[in-house]
């Protein structure tokens, strides 16, 4: 094993809610190592949107500039390769990646997204990002006036199909089994003529993403253009739950208001531990990591 002098922190994820977070620290002199695997979630999607300043850039080119940016800051390193385990010691924490090189902090973050878990449909996954998506902030206008579904039951899908009525009035809710709305749901979607099929979905016929036709498996199909799907996920990094970190009930590291996790010295922010799926918020969250750690790092020198 190759052995590493210790960083003030380790970052591990290099997305937005990394790179957020290596920026305040860079900006501040920490010496900051910004582990990555090249894996983001959004790498199939065209555009981002609903990030001010930044809206319509595609994912690839937000990305590119964020990283070269944080990058001109000479304290903050950049690793592409993928951490495998982690252990807290005595003066702070060791990551071992995958080709077995250990590195040490006294600070750590993880900034390593969740991981969506696809349905079996077939064109589901090529879909995925494209023209099925997940949230209508970041979405939703450019699917406007369209044909438009909703791949969700209970209470999750009134919830969607509250926000997407105001895009269009065409929408349809998938739930793929027997619906489950309560009396007054179900009188609001009457209400709005939102129409519910509960035939399972067998099909996602699409052209290089974009939807063509949904096809059930009773054999009848609809010309569909847009999806939203609320998708069960699981931490996309093994990692924190084996040092310790607790998860929320849905599933997220759960953190305080200042992105601290339960272990103390750990701190999360992006996706791995934020509702709202954003840009937006990964950077807001990410910014706020680094300012947190950077306060925790100057009150053990001062």
């Amino acid at each position: 094993m190759n052995k590493h002098e210790t960083s003030d922190v380790i970052i591990i994820g290099g997305s937005y809610a990394g790179l957020s977070a290596a920026m305040a620290l860079g900006r501040s002199l920490r010496n900051v190592l910004i582990i990555d695997s090249g894996f983001a979630c959004n790498r199939q999607t065209p555009y981002s949107h609903n990030f001010i300043t930044q809206d319509g850039v595609t994912p690839g080119e937000l990305s590119s500039r964020a990283k070269s940016q944080v990058l001109k800051y000479p304290t903050v390193k950049f690793l592409n390769g993928l951490a495998v385990s982690g252990m807290k010691t005595k003066s702070g924490f060791t990551i071992t990646t995958q080709t077995a090189e250990v590195f040490h902090a006294r600070k750590l973050v993880f900034a390593t997204g969740i991981k969506d878990i696809m349905p079996d449909i077939k064109g589901f996954a090529e879909c995925w990002g494209i023209s099925v998506v997940h949230c209508p902030y970041c979405h939703g206008y450019e699917f406007r006036n369209q044909k438009t579904g909703i791949m969700a039951n209970g209470e999750r899908a009134f919830h969607l199909a509250g926000l997407v009525n105001n895009l269009t009035d065409n929408l349809t809710i998938l739930t793929s089994g027997k619906a489950d709305f309560e009396a007054t749901q179900m009188a609001t979607l009457d209400r709005n003529k939102i129409e519910i099929v509960e035939t399972e979905i067998d099909e996602i016929a699409h052209q290089n993403g974009q939807i063509q036709n949904v096809l059930f498996k009773d054999g009848r199909q609809s010309d569909f253009r847009a999806l939203y799907a609320a998708l069960p996920f699981k931490q996309h990094s093994d990692i924190p739950l084996s040092m310790g970190c607790e998860l929320t009930e849905p599933g997220y590291i759960k953190v305080n208001d200042l992105q601290e996790t339960t272990i103390g010295g750990v701190y999360a922010c992006g996706d791995n531990s934020a509702m709202m799926r954003s840009v937006a918020t990964a950077v807001y969250t990410g910014n706020l990591t680094g300012a947190v750690i950077n306060r925790e790092l100057t009150a053990e020198q001062f």
